[in-house]
């Protein structure tokens, strides 16, 4: 029988920031779950230490040349659905994942973007909120945590969004940074209300 506390799999790409949220809240005690596994596509990344230095298992699965994505996909489900989590973070996952990947993980892949829902979806949608804030239509963006049902870019069913204004004296950096707060403080409040509700559902049955 599974623990009542949830567990997790965060997968990344980069320098883990918001996988270093996740684990330090989890070690506090204010997020109630375990992160059960740490997977990046990319070797020798920060988050892959930041994971390491937590005693949490880490796992480099990069594609292989001439690799299909629907194969690499199946491969890296296989490798997750192992782990037995009962969410699979998106945190800074800088690849698309495909319905091969999805199928096994209803309702359980959760994604991080930065900006508001419907807006800038892709890669680098600080750098262009900023940017169209200097065209003067653009005054905030904001953070979006949503599922991932299927391939569409960050399009799933939203659990939950902040807005983050744009300061007429912000530079890149000081907006960035408020952004980048922002997304670890929604991320870990989002993945804290969903082990809840998956803990005390746990603790229901067993009584």
């Amino acid at each position: 029988m599974k623990s009542t506390h949830p567990s997790l799999v965060v997968l990344v790409s980069g320098n883990g920031t918001n996988l270093q949220a996740v684990l330090d809240a989890c070690a506090c005690g204010w997020l109630g779950a375990n992160v059960v596994g740490v997977i990046s596509n990319k070797s020798d990344v920060p988050a892959i230490a930041r994971a390491v230095r937590r005693d949490v298992p880490a796992i480099v699965v990069e594609p292989v040349a001439g690799e299909q994505r629907l194969d690499y996909d199946a491969r890296l489900a296989a490798i997750v659905r192992e782990m037995r989590p009962d969410f699979v973070v998106l945190a800074g996952f800088m690849r698309i994942l495909s319905n091969e990947f999805l199928k096994h993980f209803p309702s359980q892949v959760v994604n991080l973007h930065p900006a508001l829902p419907g807006e800038l979806p892709g890669t680098h949608a600080i750098e262009r909120a900023f940017t169209e804030s200097h065209e003067n239509w653009r005054t905030h963006s904001g953070v979006t945590v949503h599922f991932v049902p299927d391939e569409g870019v960050d399009t799933g069913p939203v659990i939950a969004s902040e807005v983050v204004p744009i300061h007429s004296d912000d530079t890149f950096d000081t907006f960035a940074e408020r952004m980048h707060e922002c997304e670890r403080a929604l991320l870990v409040h989002v993945l804290s209300d969903l082990c809840r509700k998956i803990a005390l559902s746990r603790e229901s049955e067993s009584v």
